[in-house]
């Protein structure tokens, strides 16, 4: 789902699988950990932990006070994922690519 969208690269992050736009890191995929961690806006972020604490929480520490969030993929279904990557894609990409 990541790759789809423009201008995403793959690369790795700390031993771990991750998406970029523009090398900036938009997703991490803890693949051990069943969980991928997304670049949300602070509101973003909670949000979503609010409305889904089972399948959101922040990351420890200032990351999380960043906005990093960490997704878990066991219980997370097409849709929210698919949701969730666009709009940690949507924080890290250029105002270019505003209209998605």
């Amino acid at each position: 789902m990541a790759g789809s969208l423009p201008e995403v690269t793959e690369g790795a992050h700390n031993g771990h699988p991750d998406f970029r736009i523009l090398g900036r890191i938009f997703a991490t995929l803890w693949v051990e950990e069943e969980r991928l961690v997304l670049r949300l806006s602070h509101a973003q972020q909670v949000e979503w932990i609010e409305a889904e604490p089972n399948l959101f929480e922040a990351v420890d520490g200032a990351w999380g006070r960043r906005g990093w969030t960490s997704l878990t993929l066991w219980e997370a279904d097409e849709d929210r994922l698919a949701a969730a990557l666009l709009a940690a894609w949507r924080e890290v990409a250029p105002a270019a690519y505003d209209q998605l």
